[in-house]
């Protein structure tokens, strides 16, 4: 991690944890936001104005946070607005590299060899870690946000004077529902797989197991009533949020997580409901298996050996 703007080459996957061993996760260091006119949004300063070609992001296919933004620019149609570069899955001593593995690319905007070097650019005295997704100015050479959530929302309303449409992710109608339930998966769920992979004490462990198992019982529970999404046929960002961590379920978090009660295959609700999200235009190209498994096997404080295991092959 980069401590005031210094990194630190004992770089290690577990952001923090509690007395109990309970993983806790590091909280975003740069909080802008685009808007149509570039007027400050609910966090940071503003000056960031929605326009065509200006913003960039840095992503990983294996981190399921940066999936959700990489979703939402291709349902929205920013493909053209947007640029993308992804970072090599494989973690080094120094965090996510540029290029050196099938799918992933160099910088070729910034020049950078590390994902921590456009930390620095952005603010030299920068601490914590550089993690993906980075919505990056191309015009100032600098960070707008690092934080999923608020880059999901921003492309979702911001751009729509320029490229107008894909659906309404957070309809205001739905507002309510939508942040409750988001809530639930991120706790129960997106977090709670990681809660289970790195948990330092048996009692941590089992803690997140019985989340992860209960969150997936109530969802399966949910959609066996033959609705398309979550909120129905709506297609909302809920649904962006529990499809990055289902998609990752069988190939990651199932074995090297130890969330090992059943696959999600075995619950036919569930396991329908990630392919007819993955059917959606565009959406399997968000997804990348072989970068998946290679970047969650190779935390070597999980998987001390390196190797990758031969399947699944297809989700």
């Amino acid at each position: 991690m980069l401590v005031n703007g210094i990194w630190q080459e004992n770089w290690q996957p577990v952001q923090a944890q509690d007395e109990q061993g309970r993983f806790i996760r590091q909280t975003s260091t740069f909080r802008h936001w685009i808007t149509p006119d570039g007027a400050p949004g609910p966090t940071g300063s503003g000056g960031f104005k929605a326009e065509a070609g200006r913003y960039h992001l840095y992503v990983a296919y294996i981190c399921p946070w940066a999936s959700r933004t990489l979703m939402a620019r291709r349902l929205k149609g920013l493909q053209e607005l947007i640029g993308v570069t992804v970072v090599n899955p494989r973690l080094t001593d120094q965090g996510w590299r540029f290029g050196g593995f099938p799918g992933a690319d160099e910088d070729s905007l910034n020049g950078a060899r590390y994902m921590h070097e456009l930390y620095t650019r952005a603010d030299p005295e920068v601490s914590g870690r550089a993690t993906v997704p980075v919505l990056w100015d191309r015009h100032t050479g600098t960070i707008v946000n690092n934080e999923s959530a608020d880059i999901l929302r921003m492309l979702n309303s911001a751009f729509s004077h320029l490229v107008d449409q894909g659906p309404d992710l957070y309809p205001a109608a739905l507002a309510s529902e939508i942040d409750a339930l988001n809530q639930a998966i991120y706790t129960d769920l997106n977090n709670g797989v990681y809660q289970a992979g790195f948990a330092s004490s048996q009692q941590a462990y089992d803690e997140a197991y019985a989340k992860v198992f209960a969150k997936l019982d109530e969802l399966e529970a949910r959609l066996a009533d033959g609705r398309s999404y979550l909120f129905g046929e709506a297609l909302t960002e809920s649904d962006i949020r529990l499809f990055v961590t289902l998609v990752r379920f069988d190939a990651a978090y199932h074995g090297l997580f130890k969330c090992n009660r059943n696959t999600l295959a075995a619950m036919p609700a569930l396991h329908a409901y990630l392919h007819r999200l993955l059917a959606l235009e565009g959406i399997a190209e968000t997804v990348n298996l072989d970068h998946i498994k290679a970047g969650y096997y190779s935390i070597k404080a999980l998987n001390p050996t390196g190797i990758v295991p031969a399947g699944p092959q297809a989700l």
